[in-house]
């Protein structure tokens, strides 16, 4: 039987696609033609791993197989000048390469834009929300718009210069006790940040809101932030400071000590 025939009826043989007078002429072949079998061999075993390929990347065992497989191959083909179905099964090799390659490339370019795409939504989303934050938080707006704007910022993990600048506006010149508390409330997730940290410091100096003043001392506390120990002493000496915000520096005087 001529060898491109026979590969084509042993590769429609293994697919199950021969009707039953050639099936019984490949099955003959391969019990009489020992090189025959062997390319039925070589070929199922290729065309097993062409169907199980993994859509993303093939496995650790199936390339130690392929690779293995290839350098039998090679091995034996140094020993034999002439091996009459080689080119057949490198073709086939080299179509499993080419397969896991590219289904390996396209899924690769698909994760980058989706996640390129996720970060782009995200970072409009981050926009759009501090654009909504900013215009509550305008003085010309209600009390209770500003207070809204106030909890959109106790919602962010993070906040750049504007968002803090603004919180901090909010914490010591709103004329409304409660967004001023919810303004220092929302500074407070992000006192890690050394800037905002430095902020909350100086308006524990400046701060006349006596609501402010005690939640403030608080947050020191919790801060362990020693620094402030002779602003709270201020606080504990002046005349003016109410005393029951004397009596909480005076606390946090001793739980900083």
């Amino acid at each position: 039987m001529e060898r491109e025939k026979l590969e084509s009826l042993i590769i429609d043989y293994i697919d199950n696609r021969l009707n039953s007078t050639d099936r019984r002429r490949v099955e003959q072949e391969l019990v009489d033609n020992a090189e025959a079998y062997r390319l039925y061999e070589e070929l199922k075993e290729v065309i097993e791993i062409m169907d199980g390929a993994s859509r993303l990347e093939p496995s650790e065992k199936l390339k130690y197989n392929f690779e293995a497989m290839l350098g039998e191959e090679v091995k034996a083909s140094k020993k034999a000048k002439t091996i009459i179905f080689q080119p057949m099964f490198y073709r086939a090799a080299a179509a499993v390469a080419l397969l896991v390659l590219g289904c390996g490339i396209g899924f690769w370019i698909s994760e980058k834009n989706e996640q390129q795409q996720r970060l782009l939504a995200i970072e409009n989303e981050m926009k759009a929300t501090k654009l909504m934050m900013m215009s509550m938080l305008d003085n010309s707006t209600s009390a209770s718009q500003r207070m809204q704007g106030v909890n959109v910022a106790l919602n962010m993990n993070k906040a750049d210069d504007e968002i803090v600048r603004a919180l901090v506006k909010a914490m010591n010149e709103d004329p409304n006790s409660n967004v001023r508390l919810a303004a220092l409330d929302a500074l407070s997730n992000f006192s890690d940040d050394a800037k905002v940290r430095s902020v909350l410091i100086q308006s524990l100096e400046t701060q006349k809101d006596p609501l402010v003043q005690i939640a403030l001392i608080q947050l020191m506390v919790k801060m362990k932030e020693k620094a402030v120990i002779k602003d709270l002493q201020k606080m504990v000496n002046d005349t003016e400071t109410m005393q029951v915000v004397k009596d909480e520096a005076y606390s946090g005087i001793m739980k900083l000590s």
